[in-house]
């Protein structure tokens, strides 16, 4: 047998790989339950913050028929997200996987908007490699491209209040210089390869200098200057959605429907969901939610905006735009398994990565 030649008990089909997949989602659903209960304490600490009677007679108040309207704005985000994640697949040239299990795969991968970074959506690379045989270091760069894509496109969004509120610009300069570096470094591939050169001389990372060069192979497929123009066009006109979204729930909650409000929306949400990206807190918890809820008492005037309303808000955007996509990803991984039980068995390679 040669030495790169997988035994029989590396290599495996997706029907004879139960346990391998059982251990994965164990630890992807340790990762889930840990973004859970943080999320429980950050919902209870809003409402304590806000006064629990007083938010709940706030929500009562809410014009609840608008409901429907919000939740199809956040699937247009998701449905955006989704043609991204197909861009960034074909991109890579993945073989094998149809649209079908490209679809559920995706959905899954919303569950794991929770972990911290977001680091749990890798989840996706290892259900692909399931489904198709490709190694993960392959398609385990798509999180990436997609999270500083849809950073881009936040950050755009944002721009549009900046000149009108010129509130929290610093932050966002910040966010801005470091994506663009990000960029940057990846598109100069003498650097990288010079880096990844240095690291084959180091004996802990020399064995697996292969799976480095593959995962950067693959990033700078996705942020080419054509690729991120394209997947941050997608981004914004999806997260724009969102944004929107936002916008109903503020007239919802009786505040003007007017233009003001309508970038003041954009602003605010684009803004800490930027804030709670670059916390790297499980789903920006806590972060993305203390900076609605601030945003909004800052910037709107006290005759219109108060503790209560602010904190109505910041729970309905989150359920709109964090919690429904993680019920849909739940819903997506229950139903997977069974999924993955009517594909056609796929050669598995000895290495995951």
């Amino acid at each position: 047998m040669s030495k790169n030649e997988p035994s029989k008990d590396q290599s495996s089909t997706t029907s004879g790989a139960p346990q391998a997949a059982a251990d994965v989602l164990d630890r992807m659903r340790r990762r889930f339950l840990i973004g859970l209960g943080f999320g429980i304490l950050v919902v209870v600490a809003l409402v304590i913050v806000s006064d629990g009677p007083a938010l709940w007679q706030t929500l009562r108040d809410f014009q609840w028929w608008l409901l429907p309207l919000i939740l199809f704005l956040t699937t247009v985000n998701y449905a955006g997200r989704y043609l991204k994640w197909e861009f960034y697949v074909d991109l890579l040239q993945v073989q094998g996987l149809k649209r079908k299990t490209s679809l559920i795969i995706f959905v899954a991968g919303l569950a794991m908007a929770i972990t911290p970074g977001k680091v749990g959506e890798v989840l996706k690379s290892y259900l692909v490699r399931r489904a198709t045989g490709t190694p993960m270091a392959v398609t385990a760069p798509i999180p990436l491209g997609e999270r500083l894509t849809d950073g881009i496109a936040m950050l755009i969004l944002a721009s549009f209040g900046l000149l009108t509120f010129q509130y929290g610009w610093p932050l966002l300069l910040v966010a801005s210089i470091g994506a663009l570096g990000v960029i940057v470094v990846v598109q100069n591939r003498r650097l990288v390869e010079w880096i990844l050169g240095k690291l084959e001389r180091v004996p802990v990372v020399a064995p697996r200098i292969h799976i480095l060069h593959r995962l950067y192979d693959s990033t700078y497929i996705l942020l080419k200057n054509r690729n991120l123009l394209i997947a941050t066009a997608i981004g914004t006109v999806s997260w724009a959605g969102e944004c929107l979204a936002f916008y109903v729930i503020l007239i919802g909650l009786g505040m003007p429907a007017n233009t003001e409000f309508l970038v003041l929306a954009f602003f605010v949400l684009a803004s800490a969901t930027v804030l709670g990206s670059l916390s790297m807190l499980p789903g920006g918890l806590g972060a993305a939610e203390a900076s609605v809820a601030g945003l909004l008492i800052v910037l709107v005037a006290d005759d219109l905006m108060n503790t209560q309303i602010a904190g109505a808000a910041t729970l309905l955007v989150r359920f709109a735009t964090l919690w429904f996509g993680v019920m849909l990803g739940v819903v997506a991984l229950m139903l997977i398994e069974r999924h993955f039980q009517n594909l056609e068995p796929v050669q598995l390679p000895a290495e995951e990565w």
